[in-house]
């Protein structure tokens, strides 16, 4: 029964990412799982089903920030504490509002949180690089460059800067896909602090303010309401 549940919530997150991290979790003990693992399963479901009504918005027209495609990445850093591997997290937006996203554990584990940050970028551009030739195939082709915004200045220097050195020599050829990227213009990375980094609430939990924030920033919206995602009475918050 576990089993059937996560991979129905796994069939959910293609239209649900604010439930991406917690599924991303259960989903480890999907071989040996244990009556807490049932437990938290139950519990996403419940918050599906009191939050049924709400769906990501797609509004007419687009203007010049919606025009562009925007992408996060990010990763945690060895979160798995068997194998000491990390995820590798992106989310796009068009138009203001999330068309991809997707979380993924690393295929190697790295050495500093920069080179795990590095591995998610190089994951994102792919994603971005395909992105753009969809869209363009549908007429619907973004502005250039391709922003993908990253908490990390270290791993926003190495992709840069095509020098290598002690501290990138080892990192594998096809990691260094994003460096290609932005040296033909086709992507430009940006630093962006974690506070507003959009992608981090799909590499661990985060506070409820802040999830309800990511909620109404990725564009879900109650159906028929053109606000924002209500909030509970005590809480004041501000995105």
């Amino acid at each position: 029964m576990f089993r059937k549940m996560v991979g129905s919530l796994r069939y959910v997150c293609n239209s649900r990412p604010d439930i991406c991290y917690a599924v991303s979790v259960i989903n480890i003990f999907m071989h040996d799982p244990r009556k807490p693992h049932l437990i938290a399963a139950k519990r996403i479901l419940r918050y599906l089903k009191g939050t049924l009504e709400f769906g990501l918005l797609f509004p007419i027209g687009t203007n010049s920030e919606g025009s562009a495609l925007i992408g996060y990445s990010d990763s945690d850093w060895c979160r798995d504490i068997i194998d000491r591997r990390s995820t590798s997290v992106y989310v796009f937006k068009y138009n203001n509002v999330a068309i991809s996203w997707c979380t993924k554990k690393q295929s190697v584990t790295p050495l500093s949180s920069r080179e795990a940050e590095y591995i998610a970028g190089t994951f994102a551009a792919c994603q971005a690089i395909w992105l753009n030739s969809v869209m363009k195939e549908i007429k619907c082709e973004p502005v250039k460059p391709l922003i993908l915004r990253i908490d990390n200045k270290s791993a926003i220097s190495l992709a840069k800067n095509p020098i290598s050195h002690g501290r990138s020599k080892h990192i594998d050829t096809r990691f260094h896909f994003i460096r290609e990227q932005v040296t033909n213009g086709m992507i430009e990375v940006q630093y962006c602090p974690t506070d507003v980094q959009l992608a981090d609430g799909f590499t661990k939990a985060v506070k409820l303010d802040r999830l309800f924030c990511d909620i109404y920033v990725l564009g879900r919206r109650k159906s028929g309401v053109s606000g924002p995602v209500p909030s509970p009475e005590y809480m004041d918050f501000e995105c």
